[in-house]
């Protein structure tokens, strides 16, 4: 009879794929990103569990090599990740506090980046409840119309500094849409836009490059910036080859092999026939696991450098490679296969799945076993 310490133990073997991430890259890309806008502060953007990476590991990491300015999405993520951090960091939440968790923001020394006058006003009457003024950033839309405050908000808070009475302003910031592309006209007029806004407010200090925005130049850094994807290896800029250590691999094992006819369909629909006779792999992985389905047909996996095309349509657990090109005794039940690694990069990946290395990081599910390096 197996022992119930025997029983709730699962070794590495037997999940259906290895996701390694590696928390030395990581800290190299943050030492290289902050020397580069020395002396502006570089901060960092753990949203999402640190872009589906841990966002506890990811901090401590960070907050080794001496980052000390934290960005979530929520405030529930920010409650989550505050135990992890050192006592002089600082956690800024970029969608602002929901009606009702000001107590627990303001009770928790939690920044809130406030996107409208209506998160401003309930902020205001936080820091009048407690009696003392509460920090804060003002962030405002200079061009993506997505969050921030308007331009006409800005007039109103600079001609009446009652409505700032009661807040610590800690940054003015804004968010850059087209960084990444790094010929876009949008840029320079954002930066434009932002430059009026700190005139306006010239105690402030400004928070406005993401990752692209730190590769733009100089004039985008402000006193701090913000990097994401590129903390994690991913590409920030269109127009010069990415400077960053990737930092997460991934391979799923084999499930099965098999040996199909010429005329045999693969996978849902029948969308692929075998044009003669060929070999399998069936992985353990799928879209329920981060692997788009949008990589039906078009994306691959590796082995020993050989790309191995993905035939027929990605399941939610699995998907079918073809392995015809690989001597017969290669690969068997339990074998590694690249899917993220040395032969085929994060932006590899997105481009065959038609998307971003964002959506891919973020997807990668809790399926596989997490391997921190």
């Amino acid at each position: 009879m197996m022992d119930a310490a025997a029983a709730n133990t699962l070794s590495e073997g037997a999940l259906s794929g290895l996701l390694t991430i590696d928390l030395s890259a990581l800290a190299a890309n943050y030492r290289l990103l902050a020397n580069q806008v020395a002396p502006s502060i570089c901060g960092a953007v753990v949203k999402a569990d640190a872009y589906g990476l841990g966002a506890d590991r990811v901090a401590g990491a960070l907050a080794i090599e001496g980052c000390r300015h934290f960005f979530v999405a929520h405030l529930v993520e920010a409650r989550n990740l505050k135990r992890y951090l050192p006592a002089d960091a600082k956690l800024f939440v970029l969608n602002g506090i929901m009606p009702g968790g000001e107590e627990f923001a303001a009770a928790n020394g939690i920044i809130p980046v406030l996107n409208s006058m209506a998160q401003l006003h309930n902020w205001s009457l936080a820091a009048e409840r407690r009696g003392a003024p509460l920090s804060a950033v003002l962030q405002f839309d200079t061009g993506m119309s997505r969050l921030g405050l308007s331009l006409d908000d800005a007039s109103v808070l600079a001609q009446d500094p009652t409505w700032l009475r009661n807040i610590d302003v800690q940054f003015i910031m804004s968010h850059l849409a087209s960084a990444d592309e790094r010929d876009n006209p949008q840029n320079a007029a954002q930066l434009a836009v932002m430059q009026d806004l700190a005139a306006r407010f010239p105690q402030a200090k400004l928070c406005f490059a993401n990752s692209g925005g730190i590769l733009l130049n100089s004039d985008f850094h402000g006193d701090m910036v913000r990097p994401g994807v590129a903390l994690y290896g991913g590409a920030a800029s269109d127009r010069i080859a990415n400077p960053m250590k990737p930092v997460v691999q991934l391979s799923v094992r084999v499930v099965q092999t098999h040996t199909v006819p010429e005329g045999a369909l693969v996978g849902y629909a029948g969308t692929y026939q075998a044009p003669s006779e060929m070999r399998l792999a069936t992985l353990a992985a799928g879209y329920a696991d981060g692997l788009p389905r949008s990589l039906s047909g078009r994306g691959a996996a590796y082995f020993a450098g050989q790309r191995l095309p993905i035939v027929g349509r990605v399941s939610m657990d699995s998907m079918t490679i073809d392995i015809s090109s690989l001597p017969a005794d290669a690969i068997g039940l339990g074998s590694l296969v690249e899917l993220i690694g040395a032969d085929q990069s994060l932006e590899d990946i997105a481009r065959d799945a038609g998307t971003i290395s964002y959506e891919i990081l973020t997807g990668l599910g809790q399926r596989y076993h997490r391997q921190y390096i």
